[in-house]
Protein backbone atom coordinates (compact mmCIF):
# COMPACT_ATOMS: atom_id res chain seq x y z
CA UNK A 1 0.00 0.00 0.00
CA UNK A 2 1.30 3.53 -0.51
CA UNK A 3 0.06 6.82 1.12
CA UNK A 4 -3.39 8.10 0.09
CA UNK A 5 -6.18 10.84 0.93
CA UNK A 6 -9.73 11.07 0.73
CA UNK A 7 -11.00 14.43 0.22
CA UNK A 8 -14.58 15.49 1.00
CA UNK A 9 -16.29 18.81 -0.64
CA UNK A 10 -19.72 20.09 0.90
CA UNK A 11 -21.38 23.24 1.14
CA UNK A 12 -21.18 26.22 3.82
CA UNK A 13 -25.05 26.84 4.44
CA UNK A 14 -24.60 25.93 8.67
CA UNK A 15 -22.68 28.26 10.67
CA UNK A 16 -20.75 25.73 12.21
CA UNK A 17 -19.71 22.28 11.05
CA UNK A 18 -18.33 19.46 12.81
CA UNK A 19 -16.10 16.44 11.54
CA UNK A 20 -13.96 14.10 12.82
CA UNK A 21 -10.15 14.22 12.84
CA UNK A 22 -8.88 11.08 11.24
CA UNK A 23 -8.17 7.68 12.81
CA UNK A 24 -4.67 5.81 12.57
CA UNK A 25 -5.26 1.21 12.13
CA UNK A 26 -3.12 -1.22 11.60
CA UNK A 27 -3.57 -0.92 7.83
CA UNK A 28 -2.90 2.87 7.88
CA UNK A 29 -1.23 5.71 10.10
CA UNK A 30 -3.25 8.93 9.51
CA UNK A 31 -1.61 12.03 8.96
CA UNK A 32 -4.08 14.37 9.74
CA UNK A 33 -6.94 16.50 8.62
CA UNK A 34 -6.31 19.71 6.13
CA UNK A 35 -9.46 22.06 6.05
CA UNK A 36 -9.33 24.62 3.17
CA UNK A 37 -11.81 27.20 3.79
CA UNK A 38 -12.81 27.83 6.86
CA UNK A 39 -11.43 28.57 10.48
CA UNK A 40 -10.65 25.30 12.36
CA UNK A 41 -11.11 24.57 16.00
CA UNK A 42 -10.01 20.97 17.82
CA UNK A 43 -12.24 19.59 20.42
CA UNK A 44 -11.92 16.75 22.81
CA UNK A 45 -14.65 14.53 22.75
CA UNK A 46 -15.81 14.14 26.20
CA UNK A 47 -16.39 10.07 26.45
CA UNK A 48 -13.63 8.78 24.08
CA UNK A 49 -10.65 11.61 24.21
CA UNK A 50 -10.75 11.65 19.69
CA UNK A 51 -10.28 14.39 18.91
CA UNK A 52 -13.40 16.16 16.73
CA UNK A 53 -13.19 18.99 14.51
CA UNK A 54 -15.32 22.18 14.89
CA UNK A 55 -15.13 24.27 11.35
CA UNK A 56 -16.48 27.89 11.23
CA UNK A 57 -16.89 28.49 7.23
CA UNK A 58 -14.83 31.16 5.80
CA UNK A 59 -15.62 30.16 2.44
CA UNK A 60 -18.91 29.36 0.16
CA UNK A 61 -17.44 25.82 -0.11
CA UNK A 62 -15.37 23.66 2.67
CA UNK A 63 -12.87 21.04 1.32
CA UNK A 64 -11.73 18.51 4.34
CA UNK A 65 -8.31 16.44 3.11
CA UNK A 66 -7.77 13.27 4.87
CA UNK A 67 -3.64 12.09 4.50
CA UNK A 68 -2.48 8.68 5.19
CA UNK A 69 0.75 7.25 5.48
CA UNK A 70 1.77 3.31 4.67
CA UNK A 71 3.05 3.00 8.36
CA UNK A 72 1.02 0.09 10.28
CA UNK A 73 -0.66 2.26 12.93
CA UNK A 74 -2.94 0.87 16.28
CA UNK A 75 -6.46 1.39 16.58
CA UNK A 76 -6.95 3.70 19.65
CA UNK A 77 -7.23 2.13 22.77
CA UNK A 78 -10.05 4.40 23.53
CA UNK A 79 -12.68 2.59 20.99
CA UNK A 80 -12.76 -0.70 23.35
CA UNK A 81 -13.82 1.68 26.25
CA UNK A 82 -17.65 2.21 25.96
CA UNK A 83 -19.71 5.32 27.86
CA UNK A 84 -22.76 4.22 28.62
CA UNK A 85 -25.62 5.40 26.27
CA UNK A 86 -28.70 4.19 24.68
CA UNK A 87 -26.35 2.88 21.49
CA UNK A 88 -24.18 0.94 23.65
CA UNK A 89 -26.49 -0.21 26.52
CA UNK A 90 -27.31 -4.14 26.49
CA UNK A 91 -31.21 -4.76 27.61
CA UNK A 92 -31.18 -7.42 30.44
CA UNK A 93 -32.78 -9.89 28.26
CA UNK A 94 -30.21 -9.12 25.08
CA UNK A 95 -27.77 -10.33 27.98
CA UNK A 96 -29.15 -13.35 28.62
CA UNK A 97 -30.01 -14.17 24.88
CA UNK A 98 -26.53 -13.65 23.64
CA UNK A 99 -24.56 -15.89 27.09
CA UNK A 100 -26.52 -19.09 25.65
CA UNK A 101 -25.77 -18.06 22.17
CA UNK A 102 -22.66 -17.66 23.00
CA UNK A 103 -22.00 -20.77 24.86
CA UNK A 104 -18.65 -22.80 26.17
CA UNK A 105 -15.41 -21.98 24.82
CA UNK A 106 -12.92 -19.21 23.59
CA UNK A 107 -13.26 -15.99 23.64
CA UNK A 108 -12.85 -15.22 20.11
CA UNK A 109 -15.08 -18.64 19.52
CA UNK A 110 -17.78 -16.41 21.40
CA UNK A 111 -17.08 -14.13 18.80
CA UNK A 112 -17.85 -15.95 15.79
CA UNK A 113 -21.14 -17.54 17.05
CA UNK A 114 -22.06 -13.95 18.05
CA UNK A 115 -21.53 -12.58 14.55
CA UNK A 116 -23.22 -15.18 12.63
CA UNK A 117 -26.12 -14.59 15.30
CA UNK A 118 -26.42 -11.06 14.27
CA UNK A 119 -26.36 -11.94 10.67
CA UNK A 120 -29.52 -14.05 11.27
CA UNK A 121 -31.58 -11.53 12.94
CA UNK A 122 -31.10 -8.90 10.36
CA UNK A 123 -31.95 -7.77 6.58
CA UNK A 124 -29.73 -5.19 4.77
CA UNK A 125 -31.45 -1.46 4.21
CA UNK A 126 -32.13 1.31 5.91
CA UNK A 127 -35.37 1.82 7.05
CA UNK A 128 -37.49 5.09 8.91
CA UNK A 129 -37.64 3.36 12.02
CA UNK A 130 -34.67 1.71 13.40
CA UNK A 131 -35.44 -1.58 15.81
CA UNK A 132 -33.95 0.51 18.73
CA UNK A 133 -35.92 3.80 17.99
CA UNK A 134 -37.08 5.11 21.23
CA UNK A 135 -35.11 2.79 23.76
CA UNK A 136 -32.86 4.05 25.96
CA UNK A 137 -30.83 0.23 25.79
CA UNK A 138 -30.30 -2.23 22.74
CA UNK A 139 -32.89 -4.56 22.77
CA UNK A 140 -32.94 -8.22 22.35
CA UNK A 141 -34.16 -9.43 19.19
CA UNK A 142 -35.29 -13.11 20.03
CA UNK A 143 -36.66 -14.93 16.86
CA UNK A 144 -37.55 -11.39 14.99
CA UNK A 145 -36.18 -10.53 11.77
CA UNK A 146 -35.07 -6.74 12.02
CA UNK A 147 -34.00 -4.33 8.74
CA UNK A 148 -31.11 -2.04 9.63
CA UNK A 149 -28.17 -0.28 8.01
CA UNK A 150 -24.49 -1.16 8.60
CA UNK A 151 -25.04 1.33 11.71
CA UNK A 152 -28.18 -0.42 13.08
CA UNK A 153 -26.08 -4.05 12.29
CA UNK A 154 -23.51 -2.96 14.91
CA UNK A 155 -24.93 -1.00 17.40
CA UNK A 156 -26.63 -4.40 17.93
CA UNK A 157 -23.37 -6.92 17.47
CA UNK A 158 -21.14 -4.48 19.85
CA UNK A 159 -23.54 -4.60 22.39
CA UNK A 160 -24.10 -8.19 21.70
CA UNK A 161 -20.18 -8.91 22.44
CA UNK A 162 -19.59 -6.02 25.09
CA UNK A 163 -22.60 -8.10 26.92
CA UNK A 164 -20.39 -11.27 27.28
CA UNK A 165 -17.04 -9.30 28.12
CA UNK A 166 -15.66 -9.22 24.94
CA UNK A 167 -13.84 -6.17 24.03
CA UNK A 168 -15.13 -4.55 20.62
CA UNK A 169 -14.99 -0.91 18.97
CA UNK A 170 -16.96 0.54 16.64
CA UNK A 171 -15.16 1.70 13.70
CA UNK A 172 -16.45 5.12 10.78
CA UNK A 173 -15.06 5.80 7.69
CA UNK A 174 -15.80 5.84 4.09
CA UNK A 175 -15.56 2.60 1.37
CA UNK A 176 -15.22 3.34 -1.59
CA UNK A 177 -16.91 0.04 -3.84
CA UNK A 178 -14.53 -1.14 -6.38
CA UNK A 179 -17.22 -0.85 -9.39
CA UNK A 180 -17.38 2.92 -8.40
CA UNK A 181 -13.23 3.29 -8.28
CA UNK A 182 -12.31 6.68 -6.60
CA UNK A 183 -15.89 7.86 -5.11
CA UNK A 184 -18.67 7.04 -2.94
CA UNK A 185 -21.90 8.36 -1.37
CA UNK A 186 -21.42 8.33 2.12
CA UNK A 187 -19.96 6.49 5.36
CA UNK A 188 -19.52 3.11 6.55
CA UNK A 189 -19.04 1.31 10.12
CA UNK A 190 -17.49 -1.65 10.96
CA UNK A 191 -16.31 -3.53 14.10
CA UNK A 192 -13.06 -4.47 15.69
CA UNK A 193 -12.76 -7.10 18.52
CA UNK A 194 -9.37 -7.86 20.67
CA UNK A 195 -9.40 -11.83 22.20
CA UNK A 196 -6.95 -14.33 22.70
CA UNK A 197 -6.98 -14.69 18.69
CA UNK A 198 -5.44 -11.03 18.38
CA UNK A 199 -7.59 -7.82 16.64
CA UNK A 200 -9.93 -9.16 14.29
CA UNK A 201 -12.12 -6.79 12.03
CA UNK A 202 -15.72 -7.85 11.20
CA UNK A 203 -18.11 -6.04 8.24
CA UNK A 204 -21.26 -7.85 8.83
CA UNK A 205 -23.59 -5.78 6.48
CA UNK A 206 -21.11 -6.07 3.27
CA UNK A 207 -21.79 -9.83 3.88
CA UNK A 208 -25.30 -9.25 3.79
CA UNK A 209 -25.20 -7.04 1.04
CA UNK A 210 -23.31 -9.97 -0.83
CA UNK A 211 -26.45 -12.38 0.01
CA UNK A 212 -24.71 -14.28 2.72
CA UNK A 213 -24.82 -15.08 6.33
CA UNK A 214 -21.35 -17.01 6.32
CA UNK A 215 -19.65 -14.41 8.50
CA UNK A 216 -15.97 -14.53 8.91
CA UNK A 217 -13.78 -11.72 10.45
CA UNK A 218 -12.12 -9.74 7.79
CA UNK A 219 -12.47 -6.66 5.67
CA UNK A 220 -13.76 -6.33 2.24
CA UNK A 221 -15.60 -9.34 1.74
CA UNK A 222 -17.51 -6.64 -0.97
CA UNK A 223 -14.70 -5.52 -2.95
CA UNK A 224 -13.40 -2.14 -2.61
CA UNK A 225 -11.01 0.28 -0.30
CA UNK A 226 -11.91 1.80 3.24
CA UNK A 227 -10.67 4.53 5.24
CA UNK A 228 -11.26 5.20 9.31
CA UNK A 229 -11.99 8.50 10.54
CA UNK A 230 -13.33 8.22 13.63
CA UNK A 231 -14.90 5.33 16.29
CA UNK A 232 -17.48 5.03 19.04
CA UNK A 233 -21.26 5.97 19.53
CA UNK A 234 -22.58 7.93 22.49
CA UNK A 235 -20.94 10.83 21.60
CA UNK A 236 -21.12 14.10 23.96
CA UNK A 237 -19.27 17.62 23.44
CA UNK A 238 -20.62 19.83 26.46
CA UNK A 239 -19.09 23.19 24.74
CA UNK A 240 -21.29 22.59 22.48
CA UNK A 241 -24.61 21.46 23.93
CA UNK A 242 -24.43 17.68 22.54
CA UNK A 243 -24.78 15.38 24.28
CA UNK A 244 -25.02 11.12 23.78
CA UNK A 245 -25.06 11.96 19.91
CA UNK A 246 -25.19 8.60 18.07
CA UNK A 247 -21.61 8.93 16.04
CA UNK A 248 -19.81 11.08 14.43
CA UNK A 249 -18.84 9.71 10.76
CA UNK A 250 -18.80 12.62 8.08
CA UNK A 251 -18.92 16.42 8.34
CA UNK A 252 -22.07 17.70 9.64
CA UNK A 253 -23.76 20.79 10.49
CA UNK A 254 -24.48 22.09 14.29
CA UNK A 255 -28.18 23.32 14.07
CA UNK A 256 -30.21 23.88 17.33
CA UNK A 257 -27.99 21.49 19.24
CA UNK A 258 -28.36 18.93 17.19
CA UNK A 259 -26.27 17.39 14.51
CA UNK A 260 -27.61 17.34 11.05
CA UNK A 261 -26.40 15.99 7.61
CA UNK A 262 -25.04 17.91 5.15
CA UNK A 263 -26.58 17.11 1.76
CA UNK A 264 -24.14 19.08 -0.97
CA UNK A 265 -21.11 16.62 0.21
CA UNK A 266 -18.98 14.90 -1.99
CA UNK A 267 -15.98 12.20 -1.14
CA UNK A 268 -13.07 11.47 -3.53
CA UNK A 269 -10.23 8.58 -3.15
CA UNK A 270 -6.58 9.96 -4.22
CA UNK A 271 -4.53 7.03 -4.34
CA UNK A 272 -1.82 5.68 -6.19
CA UNK A 273 -3.22 2.29 -6.97
CA UNK A 274 -6.08 3.70 -8.98
CA UNK A 275 -5.80 4.13 -12.16
CA UNK A 276 -8.30 6.14 -13.61
CA UNK A 277 -9.09 7.62 -17.17
CA UNK A 278 -10.67 10.88 -17.27
CA UNK A 279 -14.10 9.61 -18.68
CA UNK A 280 -14.25 7.57 -15.06
CA UNK A 281 -12.61 9.72 -12.42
Amino acid sequence: MSAYHVEIALGTDAPLLLAPAGVSTPHASCQGCEVTGGKVDVLTEANSGQQVLAITPEAPRLTLRYSYSDTPGLYPEALYRPASSRFTRAAEALVAEVADIAGEGSQAEKCLRIARHTAERFTYGHPEERFNDGLDHVPALGCGLAEGSCVDINTYFIAALRSQGIEAGYLVGYFFPAEKGDWCEDAHCWVVTRTEAGVQEWDIAHHLKLGTREIAPGLNPKPGFRAAVGHSMGLSLPGLGLHDQKLLSEPVAVIGGQMARLEDRSFRLHHPFLLLTEDTA
